[in-house]
């Protein structure tokens, strides 16, 4: 994996990360996660700004989310279940997906990026369910926003050790992912957030 988002790096900069995310987002099984963690740890070296690289991301994502939800508009539900598995879009995916919508509403969009497999699906079931596009870009955007500073933003505070996050979320499983890494991307963002008044009073 290291060697693929370095490959990809010296050939595409950060329009790779870019391009790599909304192909994830919109439903390519990529490993999304590892790959942000990791640039999050390049950005700790110095081999990547760590501003470029978080905007870089954070529009992939959005771009990928907004994709699926103006194909989810236009195709609807018939198409995604005739063709979604061409898609890695797969029947159980949707089942799951209409589930949570039901049972959280619009915030299956902001934590569903913390689900592998309901991420790629949140966006095409807004789209098909015609939810308007300012709600759809809140919850959207401030969940791309938020999963984007968790996972680089440990990758960027776990230096070399950044692969040991895997370890803890193959091992707690759903409870890291539901619980924790919400929490601790609220403290991340805080974090860089007192960083940059800490640089410009500086500056100043």
């Amino acid at each position: 994996m290291e060697q693929t988002v370095l490959d990809l790096l010296s050939q595409y900069g950060y329009l790779g990360i870019f391009f790599f995310l909304v192909m994830g987002i919109a439903g390519l099984p990529l490993p999304d996660e590892i790959m942000m963690t990791f640039i999050g740890y390049l950005s700790s070296v110095g081999y990547l700004n760590l501003s470029f690289t978080f905007i870089s991301a954070l529009a992939g994502s959005a771009g990928g989310i907004s994709i699926s939800y103006f194909l989810g508009c236009q195709l609807g539900y018939p198409f995604l279940k005739r063709y979604g598995n061409k898609f890695f879009i797969t029947r159980r995916r949707l089942r799951m997906a209409q589930l949570l919508f039901r049972k959280y509403g619009n915030w299956v969009l902001f934590f569903g990026y913390f689900i592998p497999g309901v991420r790629h699906v949140t966006a095409y079931m807004a789209g098909i369910s015609k939810m308007g596009w300012g709600r759809f870009a809140v919850y959207a955007y401030f969940g791309a926003f938020t999963w984007c500073a968790t996972f680089i933003g440990l990758g960027f505070l776990l230096g070399s050790h950044w692969e040991k996050l895997f370890e803890v979320l193959h091992h707690y499983g759903r409870i890291v992912v539901l619980v924790l890494l919400p929490v601790i991307a609220l403290w991340i963002t805080r974090y860089f957030y007192q960083l940059n008044n800490r640089y410009n009073s500086v500056r100043k």
